[in-house]
């Protein structure tokens, strides 16, 4: 413990490329130093090295070159009319929506909390298309992390599809628990998309 927590602690290079020279998410030490690796920053850089992913993630990756790849396609996708990238702004719409939908749930409106269920379903997938035109352009162990995170909210949006049939049915309670299993997955995959931005670098100026 005590040589963990010794290790030093100067910036690396970030091993996402582009990204520039960041300090690998260490935790301070009450010896003296830091040591990386503890806490869920160790969990999430364990992505990093899940080389079993690598054909699929370069399949999908050779998938949204051909489908969102193209110049002006992908840099619109990727935001150069804005100036920002779109997908972390996107994002914000389905997650906001499931988010408030459980709240309404828990005050009993459940048709609002329906509603919300759909709408977050709607602006799902221009979230995933901006999505794909980040990922072709990651390197490969970006896209093992990316290919995670894009799993984990796809098992979340299911999640979501069945509450919503749940409650179109009037089984709200089997969609109450749908939502709250979409939601708990799509923590999972936004903890991932986290590490992939701040911890690898993924899509820094490439909106450019």
């Amino acid at each position: 413990m005590h040589k963990r927590c010794a290790e030093a602690t100067s910036p690396t290079r970030d091993r996402g490329g582009e990204a520039g020279e960041v300090l690998r998410g260490a935790v301070r030490c009450p010896l003296g130093g830091y040591s990386a690796g503890m806490g869920i920053s160790g969990v999430l850089r364990k992505a990093e090295s899940v080389d079993a992913v690598d054909r699929a993630g370069q399949a999908v990756a050779d998938l949204a070159r051909r489908a969102v790849g193209g110049r002006r396609v992908g840099k619109f996708l990727r935001g150069s009319w804005l100036g920002h990238p779109v997908h972390p702004l996107l994002v914000t719409l389905p997650i906001g929506a499931w988010a408030s939908g459980l709240v309404l749930d828990a005050t009993g409106r459940r048709d609002s909390a329906r509603q919300l269920v759909a709408l977050g379903l709607l602006t799902t997938p221009p979230t995933v298309l901006a999505g794909l035109a980040d990922f072709a352009e990651l390197d490969t162990r970006q896209r093992r992390v990316g290919l995670l995170h894009m799993s984990a909210n796809v098992v979340a949006a299911g999640s979501f599809l069945c509450s919503y049939r749940c409650r179109l049915r009037g089984r709200h309670k089997a969609g109450m628990v749908w939502s709250t299993v979409g939601l708990l997955v799509l923590g999972a995959g936004g903890a991932l998309g986290g590490h992939l931005s701040y911890a690898l670098g993924a899509g820094v100026h490439r909106w450019e």
